[in-house]
């Protein structure tokens, strides 16, 4: 037989990880997974040591969340294990994150995150439990053919988050189930009240985890106090219009805050962090033109057609049309639809439309952006 999860097994001869962080849609998976009579374990990952994320209930994998993960367990009569990764995620997330900003770049941590301490190391961690496969909440839908995993977007897109999935290997995609990818969010909250679960009105995770209340430049002053330092903010034309109090301080798009007096608003259009300095222009000088990627993952072996390929480059965003140009040593995106105010350090995120819905290609990071509307590009003066 073939159970739900789409493993040739009864479902209580199957052994599953379930990624618990405490939230909402984790839970409903085990308590689902559970229900089904899948031989479960929960897992809760503790990341970082804070605290004051004790009582806070709107970050993600905050010290709250685990003892959540833990009472979920105990009524789901489920086994439950935490694994302390705080000195990994140190590493590979929150030094990642700090290094990009002070560079001058936009990052995201939530795909580093999951690029790294969940599906590498937890995948890892699955595999010698015995584990027949690790299943999350995350909001994808997960097609299986010729023994393949293909990922397509939720098909709620409002919650759909494959964008922070672009990293995923096709060897981890083969491993990973995803069972809220064709419901919705009030669904799954409907089910955590049926199944009686503590978490069934908890607010979702608003900030990044060791971001407390979106403020980035309080957590790169705790690791890195020198990277405040002033500089200078100049127009287009190379004149020098005023300073800044830190490149930190600053993202591409940017409007507020900026404290230079103008005739017209005035928006940061480019972060030169190798001279510590600020470029701002009018609003028509935030259209991008190309892209300029780094680390590029690929989960598809099919051939990019310029026809037929989309792109992502914010998460809530919506998919554009594109070009891509992949040379040996260089990968190019041409965006053929309007869109502003892209900066390093965010990710591109490739989709095909096909029968199914909206699949998932792979992606990359933001290395360069090249404007529309600037007869030179001043970043590469």
């Amino acid at each position: 037989m073939i159970n739900s999860l789409g493993i040739k097994k009864s479902p209580k001869n199957t052994k599953i990880v379930v990624a618990m962080s405490g939230g909402v849609d984790s839970s409903v998976v085990a308590g689902l997974m559970k229900q089904e009579g899948y031989d479960v374990t929960g897992i809760t990952l503790k990341l970082y040591d804070d605290t004051k994320t004790l009582t806070d209930s709107r970050q993600c994998c905050a010290g709250k969340d685990i003892i959540d993960a833990k009472r979920v367990s105990e009524t789901l009569d489920i086994k439950h294990k935490i694994l302390y990764y705080q000195k990994k995620f140190k590493k590979e997330v929150i030094d990642s994150f700090i290094d990009s900003y002070v560079g001058g770049e936009t990052p995201i941590p939530c795909v580093q995150c999951n690029q790294t301490v969940k599906f590498r190391d937890l995948f890892k961690f699955a595999k010698e439990l015995g584990a027949d496969a690790l299943v999350t909440g995350h909001y994808v839908v997960r097609y299986e053919k010729d023994g393949k995993g293909k990922m397509y977007r939720a098909k709620d897109t409002t919650r759909d988050q494959s964008y922070f999935l672009f990293n995923t290997t096709q060897e981890q995609l083969n491993y990973l189930r995803f069972p809220l990818g064709s419901i919705n969010k009030s669904e799954t909250r409907k089910i955590a009240s049926k199944l009686n679960l503590n978490v069934a009105e908890k607010p979702d995770s608003q900030d990044i985890c060791f971001v407390p209340n979106g403020n980035y430049a309080s957590v790169i002053e705790k690791y890195r106090p020198q990277s405040f330092k002033k500089g200078n903010i100049y127009d287009l034309f190379g004149e020098k219009l005023g300073y800044h109090d830190g490149i930190i301080n600053y993202t591409i798009g940017q409007r507020k805050g900026i404290k230079i007096s103008s005739k017209e608003p005035l928006y940061v259009i480019d972060i030169i962090a190798k001279d510590n300095s600020i470029i701002v222009g009018p609003q028509d000088c935030l259209n991008v033109k190309k892209l300029y990627l780094r680390n590029v993952n690929l989960l598809s072996d099919d051939k990019f057609s310029n026809n037929s390929v989309f792109i992502k480059v914010r998460s809530t965003g919506k998919l554009l049309k594109a070009k891509t140009i992949f040379k040996k040593d260089e990968r190019v995106v041409e965006i053929l639809q309007d869109e502003r105010g892209i900066s390093p350090g965010q990710a591109c995120v490739f989709y095909h439309k096909d029968d199914i819905g909206e699949r998932l290609l792979g992606g990359g990071w933001i290395d360069r952006t090249v404007n529309k509307n600037l007869s030179t590009q001043f970043t590469e003066q």
